[in-house]
């Protein structure tokens, strides 16, 4: 026995049991096809493999050596000679020469029960029932020889039968076995006999088919260890026809080996059965099983005796005793003989046999009562069941679930409703359905949980190890409660169903026709009442989780937190029973349900990636078995019933497999059956469809059913199938399908599959044409739609039963077709886009949120791709950031070298060379993303496109970075004037100091007369300076902007300028405009933010900073102001502009301008005014004065005049520097500027709603950009604070102690380059500038009044820069806090982060004026913006009112309204048809609560009536259901994921999911003042209201 343990590979393992987790995995094993053998060392996973896919032919594996020694054996004188000798090569034998190796396979068999686990076992057995085979009843245990009973094995076990009454009726009968009572049948034998038992036995139950395992049969042996003393068992199911051998069902026992060695299972058998049939080779009173043979004669039940040495027909030697001879006799004369003699003893015999009451026996181990883990799940399972007690079956639910009865299927319908709005008034609609729906949540919340539904939350919650084996209790005992019944109106629909079909073939027309429909939609509603199982107690377990969910609180008859409801379902999930996705009876998917559940999944297994396999086709068609076969599964539907809805089932894939396939999981998506009969009441088109759909967007390859070969039926699925892939396509999904031909009666006929192939395709085409009508696209072919090979993807099913059934097992050609329809799933997974449980969360999510609203492609919203986009925003941002960061580094460097005057001309080489490497970075990190990021397949659709970006980009920052310092290199010699002026002044102080210092050098210990001394030649210098140069003077531009204003328009009122708006906060455009009846408010509005962007870039070139302020700025700005105007009056428009907008636009824009003009010429002033710049030198001159009066060495005093004329080009040098480094740090590390544009926006919106400031909304609404870029000034301003000291600071003194390094690095080897070519103090000067011109701005005209003749110490200048150096620092140190203040505005860390950010798109919704997101400046396909807004934010106003328009974008699109654009009306819902702006925005429904704005919109209702002049009345109140929204519901909105469009290419068309929801700019509908809607477009002309 060990050994045979050891050859099966099963050492151990009747101590450490296999498990169904152990084999159901999808492993490379399971791939293959093992028709006829394998190896030794997998016969048991071959075995087990067959016997999961039902194949019958598991029994009959050899191994592969054995095959081949059977085959032929050769004898060791092989000769070639053509004569030979038969009398000597052909000699006898009477040994075995391969049979004693061969493992007997039901010693395979009985191997993996022993070491199988109770749910393996019972797995086992259930598979075996299928296959028609015999099943343990009583078994030996192999080590102890106690014998067990494997009750818990049956349990999942019915059978049907048919049988004729009396009145010739026929009656169908469908039990759980192990409660069926049926007459019993044993056979055993005694000693060795010459004919099989177990042979004959088959000829009584189906001749064709080896139901028990006899010697003839592949594989068998003469030595076997494991099978003697096993006592198996077999049901014969009559069908009801003249043909069946028994009338009823009969069980038959079979008693493998010596009766006579097997008291205790022949006493049992004896016992319990009707009849025993004992087989012999011959009486012999001798016999040492005589005196057992003896007792069975004298028994009073009926016995039949074979004898194998006898040769007589059937005898009865007295009355219920029979004897048969075998001998010589014919194999079919001793069946029918014995058939007839077991039915006579049936019918004289009222015994009858029950499997249960096997357990009762004494002396026998029963494996339910001997398992603590079972025991305990059958006591609470049966505490459940007890509640239910005899109530009617049809009530049940009502009672126990009232969670998912009415409650649920209403709140279902009115979530439908809401998604397919029809009324006018579409917020008040809105916010009527979701207060019904609230009211409903919250009756479910008040409804009490049964105590059933307790009872099952408590034992789920438990600690205990038997939930799994209680949850199957609970299923068997669910399925046997109401099996009866269910059978009952099972017969009541089909007889219902067939009346109807009767009266439709007579087309009656009456009110009988009317009544049996009327009665058959009234049985449908009793079947789907009774049908009770463990899907409708998870299906209540959701209910009560959304309902607390949604009323977020607890309810207080729930023992739990009901956040701990989905881990429940999680587990169950994990451990192999599927979970409803979809409620058939409210064919509604529980998506908060499912939502957690996926989640809690997640937190148990990971984010594990998962490979959907989905399955359509018409109702009973097989959809079921077919995957149970697959993959061994066991969906569990009711007892009697067709799957309803959508179920998920989780297969684990194999360690190899996982690296092979590159997925974790299969999921696999059992769907109810198109066309269901109880649809009948319903749409059931539309149902399809949306089944369809649905299941077809959620699987990586669907496989499509299709049964026999009715052309109708094959027609009506595959127009709803093409419908759905063509849906897919056009929302940018591609799966893939493979259609399953079942019931084909020659699958091998080549030639008719080929022609059945084209006529399918022929079909295809066909519906696709038809389908792509009413999707209203292009489309000539199903290979348009999908990728789609014929030859390959079509599979031709052999039929299920190889003969009829109750008795036909499994065909294995079905099995075999099983086998390669896995192999092509597992071709298609191997090339499919991989999902994450994440991603298919979400995929559910998106699919179901189209699906309720009818325009499915237009409402899909595409969370896969939104995510991976997302990502892609986020490192589009990183790596145009280095490039923008890099080419910062670059100007700086060059900057300097102009400034230096080291170089005189740029080209695009030099700074192309300069980015190289840091371009080359960039490539690669883009590469190494879209090859390697885990959404790699989804990211490739814009790999070409940001390639093409990226590339763009570089070309413009080097041009513009050219252009940059080639202005600086004009300036620069604009600016020598100025400089050398300055350094005149500056070196003439030097020189006459040190005049002064010399005369005075006999009296330097005089240090009062010394002061004196300088006092006054300082005063006397000054006068001169200030004499012949005029201070500068501060600049008022607004007066200048008045001025030039005053010259173009010479009659401006006076009270004109007191009078003027902020062009940019206006609400309408309407008093600027002459000519009014055309006016485009959109047009107008476009107009001002291009003007503004355009003069904002205008003015950041004008360097004042450097240059000063000149008026012939505000001309520059006027005047391309007055172009532009003139310009779009001259264009396509209908309209003339008044002076007052020119005047406004150019005051508003040089008001907000008039900050940055003066903080850039405060710094030209500090700079260049000779009496403030040499004001601040003072204390330097002073110095060198006193230092030249006590005998200073020139080279001393040369390392000092250095060092001071050093310290404003380091303290630039080093807040460049930090300010670039801090832009960085903050792109990094600052939580609100990490991220992609919509992040930024999210952090915005918090900041406006913690304030609760109504006017900085109303900036934010119409200043947008300005709003954005004084958001990130403050942010950066805060960073700066906050993060100062542990920083800022330790940055500023890293890049000083950096650029200290490099200033004495240059000293000393100037000196070292002056001492080795004997040169002078210039060459030292010369060399030392050189080397610093890249780090900072100082050249030798810097000090070129400063006479070196007597400079020649150069180590002394050395030494005295190592000591000066750090006091420089030090005094850099003392104004580190101001640092921001003394940069030129475009070297800011904001200003750097403000240019980078502002890099994307600013193009407007032209109804609720919201600025897209999309973080691509001129991006590819349509604008988007999360969530929009409500209209009147806009202007907008209902038609013929001054009500203000309180509907959003998105829901009004939904609508049947209308708007008007440039004259015209346009429904909403073909928004695009109005063209222009319209036509490049994507704008989807969208239903969800939007808490941020309803709330925004609340609170401040009074302050918007005021600001708009609307008012919040009739058709613009503001629904009572806004109330509820708090300002913690709209800050924490931001943070929860909603979803919005996002259109990224034609090629990548869909709808992105962000977190933050946006507010947007303000502007009006063209075609009034004020936008208007309207429910139907006006039947005559009706004017624009003011």
């Amino acid at each position: 026995m060990n050994s045979l343990f050891h050859r099966l590979h099963l050492e151990g393992r009747h101590l450490n049991k296999l498990k169904t987790a152990d084999v159901h995995q999808l492993s490379a094993h399971s791939l293959q096809s093992h028709k006829e053998s394998c190896a030794e060392d997998e016969l048991i996973q071959t075995y087990i493999q067959k016997l999961l896919m039902m194949d019958y032919r598991a029994r009959y594996i050899k191994t592969k050596e054995t095959n081949e020694k059977d085959h032929t054996q050769q004898s060791a004188n092989d000769s070639s000679e053509i004569e030979g000798d038969i009398f000597k090569e052909m000699n006898f034998s009477n040994e075995a020469t391969s049979q004693s190796d061969l493992i007997h396979p039901m010693d395979v068999q009985m191997g993996v029960f022993h070491c199988a686990d109770g749910f393996l076992k019972q797995l086992m057995v259930t598979k075996l029932s299928q296959c028609q085979y015999a099943l343990p009843l009583l078994v030996p245990d192999p080590f102890t020889q106690q014998i067990e009973f494997p009750l818990w094995t049956f349990r999942q076990i019915n059978k049907s039968w048919k049988m004729t009454n009396t009145n010739n009726e026929t009656i169908s009968q469908t039990q759980p076995i192990y409660k069926a009572e049926t007459p019993m049948v044993s056979f055993f034998r005694f000693g060795s006999v010459s004919s099989s038992k177990s042979q004959l036995m088959n000829s009584l139950i189906n001749e064709k088919h080896n139901t028990f395992f006899h010697r003839n049969c592949p594989g068998s042996s003469r030595t076997r260890v494991l099978i003697d003393g096993v006592v198996e068992i077999a049901w014969f199911c009559p069908s009801g026809t003249v043909d069946d051998k028994f009338t009823d069902c009969v069980a038959f026992c079979n008693l493998h080996g010596d009766a006579g060695d097997h008291e205790k299972q022949l006493q049992i058998l004896t016992e319990m059965a009707s009849v025993n049939v004992v087989l012999l080779p011959q009486l012999d009173r001798n016999d040492r099983n005589a005196a057992k043979i003896q007792n069975l004669y004298k028994n009073r039940k009926p016995l039949i005796c074979l004898f194998t040495e006898d040769v007589s027909a059937a005898t009865e030697t007295r009355k219920g005793k029979y004897k048969i001879g075998l001998k010589g006799r014919n194999q079919s004369d001793v069946s029918e003989e014995l058939r007839k003699t077991i039915n006579d003893c049936l019918s004289e015999s009222s015994s009858t046999f029950r499997l249960e009451n096997v357990s009762k026996l004494s002396d026998i181990r029963v494996d339910e009562e001997n398992d603590d883990d079972c025991r305990r799940g059958r006591e609470a399972a049966k505490q459940m069941m007890s509640l239910l007690g005899k109530k009617d079956q049809t009530e049940i639910k009502e009672l126990f679930l009232p969670h998912q009865g009415k409650l649920w299927q209403q709140w279902s319908q009115k979530n439908k409703e809401l998604h397919r709005l029809r009324g006018d008034e579409i917020e008040m609609e809105i916010s009527r359905k979701q207060t019904e729906m609230d009211q409903i949540r919250q009756q479910q919340h008040e409804s009490d949980i049964s105590e059933f539904i307790k009872l099952f939350i408590k034992e789920m919650n438990s600690d205990a190890s038997n939930k799994m084996i209680f949850l199957k209790w609970l299923r068997i005992l669910l399925d046997e409660h109401t099996s009866a019944e269910l059978r009952d109106l099972h017969n009541k629909y089909d007889e219902a169903w067939s009346n109807i079909l009767k009266l439709k073939e007579k087309e009656d027309k009456s009110d009988l026709k009317a009544q049996k429909q009327s009665e058959f939609e009234r049985i449908t509603e009793e079947l789907q009442d009774a049908n009770f199982g463990l899907e409708h107690i998870m299906r209540e377990i959701g209910q009560i989780y959304e309902s607390c969910s949604s009323v977020k609180e607890n309810k207080k008859d729930l023992q739990i937190d009901f956040s701990s409801l989905p881990s429940l379902a999680a587990e169950m999930m994990i451990s192999g029973f599927p979970l409803e996705l979809m409620d058939g009876d409210a064919a509604h998917v529980p998506m908060i349900w499912i939502s957690a559940v996926l989640d809690q999944i997640i937190q148990k297994l990971g984010d594990q990636r998962v490979f959907v396999l989905s399955v359509l086709g018409i109702q009973s068609t097989g959809k079921s078995t077919m995957l149970n076969a697959m993959f061994g599964l066991q969906f569990a539907v009711s007892a009697g019933r067709c799957t309803r809805g959508a179920f998920m089932q989780l297969i684990r894939i194999s360690d190899e497999m996982k690296t092979q396939m590159n997925f974790d999981y299969i999921l696999v998506v059992d769907t109810e059956g198109l066309h269901a009969l109880e649809l009948a009441g319903r749409s059931i088109r539309d149902h399809d469809n949306e089944l369809a759909t649905f299941v077809v967007g959620l699987g990586n390859v669907t496989l499509i059913n299709i049964f026999g070969e009715n052309p109708s039926e094959l027609q009506d699925i595959l127009q709803i199938v093409v419908q759905a892939f063509l849906r897919m396509k056009k929302v940018n999904l591609f799966p893939s399908c493979v259609f399953v031909h079942q019931n084909v009666s020659d699958v091998t006929a080549g030639e008719k599959n080929m022609d059945g192939r084209r006529r399918l395709q022929e079909t295809l085409d066909e519906m696709t044409k038809l389908a792509a009508k009413e999707e209203v696209c292009d489309a000539e072919s199903f290979s348009d739609v999908i990728r789609f090979d014929v030859q390959k993807d079509v599979k031709y099913f052999a039929q299920l039963w190889e003969g009829n059934p109750p008795m036909a097992p499994p065909n294995p050609n079905y099995c075999e077709n099983i086998q390669e329809l896995k192999k092509t799933i597992m071709s298609h997974a191997s090339k499919s886009v991989k999902m994450t449980m994440a991603h298919m969360k979400d995929r559910i999510q998106d699919l179901w949120e189209a699906l309720l609203n009818e325009r499915f492609v237009f409402s899909f919203r595409n969370s896969l791709e939104i995510a991976a986009y997302k990502k892609l925003e986020t490192e589009y941002r990183k790596w145009t950031w280095s490039l923008r960061s890099a080419i910062l580094e670059i100007k700086n460097k060059l900057h300097n070298r102009i400034e230096n005057e080291a170089i005189h001309e740029i080209e695009n080489t030099d700074l192309q060379r300069e980015l190289k490497k840091t371009s080359e970075n960039v490539k690669k990190s883009m590469s190494d993303f879209f090859e390697k990021d885990t959404d790699a397949n989804i990211l490739i659709h814009w790999k070409a496109s940001f390639e093409i970006r990226i590339k763009d980009l570089q070309e413009n920052i080097v041009r513009e970075t050219k252009r940059k310092l080639n202005d600086v290199l004009k300036q620069r010699d604009l600016q020598k004037k100025i400089d050398s002026q300055r350094k005149h002044h500056e070196n003439t102080l030097y020189e006459k100091s040190k005049v002064l210092a010399l005369k005075l050098k006999e009296r330097t210990n005089d240090e009062e007369t010394l002061k004196k001394e300088f006092d006054s030649f300082w005063k006397q210098w000054m006068n001169e300076i200030t004499r012949d140069a005029h201070p500068i003077k501060d600049i008022d531009i607004m007066r200048d902007v008045r001025e030039i204003l005053s010259d173009i328009y010479e009659s401006v009122p006076v009270d004109h300028w007191r009078k003027s708006r902020n062009i940019f906060t206006m609400p309408s455009y309407s008093d600027y405009v002459q000519l009014k009846k055309s006016n485009d408010e959109a047009q107008i509005k476009s107009l001002v933010t291009d003007v503004d962007q355009q003069t904002d870039t205008m003015i950041k070139s004008f360097n004042i900073s450097k240059m000063g302020y000149n008026i012939s700025y505000i001309q520059q700005i006027t005047g391309y102001i007055k172009a532009r105007v003139t310009d779009h009056e001259e264009g396509r428009v209908k309209y003339v502009f008044k002076n007052e907008f020119f005047m406004d636009l150019v005051l508003s824009i040089c008001n907000r301008a008039n900050k940055m003009f003066t903080d850039q010429h405060r710094l030209f002033r500090e700079a260049n005014d000779p009496f403030l710049y040499l004001k601040r030198k003072r204390e330097e001159y002073c110095s060198i004065f006193q230092k030249y009066c006590h005998g200073t060495t020139s080279a001393a005093i040369f390392g000092e005049i250095i060092c001071q004329k050093l310290k404003e080009p380091m303290e630039q040098s080093v807040y460049k520097k930090t300010a670039r480094d801090l832009s960085d740090e903050m792109m990094k590390n600052c939580e609100s500027l990490n991220g992609n544009r919509s992040d930024l926006e999210k952090r915005i919106l918090k900041n406006l709603a913690k304030q609760e400031d109504f006017d900085k909304y109303i900036d934010y609404i119409h200043n947008h950009r300005d709003h954005f870029k004084c958001f990130i000034r403050d942010e950066v301003s805060q960073y700066i604070n906050d993060h100062f000291r542990v920083s800022v600071l330790p940055k500023i003194k890293e890049n000083i102690k950096l650029l200290q390094q490099k200033i004495l690095k240059a000293a000393h080897e100037s000196t070292e380059h002056v001492q080795e070519n004997r040169g002078n103090a210039g060459l030292w000067l010369s060399s030392f500038t050189q080397q610093l011109s890249d780090y900072l701005i100082f050249t030798e005209k810097d000090i070129s009044g400063v006479k070196l003749d007597d400079v020649d110490d150069f180590n002394l200048i050395e030494d005295v820069m190592k000591n000066k150096i750090p006091g420089v620092i030090s005094e850099i140190n003392n104004h580190f806090n101001d640092f921001l203040w003394k940069l030129d505005y475009k070297d800011r860390p904001d200003e750097l982060l403000i240019d980078h950010f502002c890099q994307c798109c600013w193009v407007q919704c032209p109804f609720c004026g919201a600025t897209c997101t999309n973080t691509v400046e001129n991006h590819d396909g349509d604008h988007s913006v999360p969530f929009h807004r409500i209209d009147g934010l806009n202007g907008f106003y209902q038609d013929g009112t001054q009500n203000f328009c309180t509907e959003f974008c998105s829901s009004v699109v939904k609508s049947s309204k209308f708007f008007k654009s440039s004259g015209q009306w346009f429904p909403f819902k073909e928004y695009r048809s109005a063209e222009g702006i319209y036509a490049k925005w994507s704008i989807t429904p969208d239903l969800s609560d939007l808490p941020y704005w309803k709330w925004f919109v609340w609170t401040f209702q009074k302050d918007l009536e005021k600001h708009y002049n609307t008012s919040f009345q009739g058709s613009g109140k503001i629904p009572k259901y806004w109330k509820k929204f708090t300002k913690n519901d709209a800050i924490k909105s931001l943070d929860e994921n909603h979803t919005f469009q996002e259109l990224l290419g034609p090629q990548c068309s869909f709808i992105l999911l962000i977190v933050t929801v946006k507010p947007v700019v303000l502007y009006w509908l063209n075609g009034s003042p004020a936008g208007r809607t309207t429910t139907s477009p006006p039947t005559k002309r009706q004017h624009d209201v003011s």
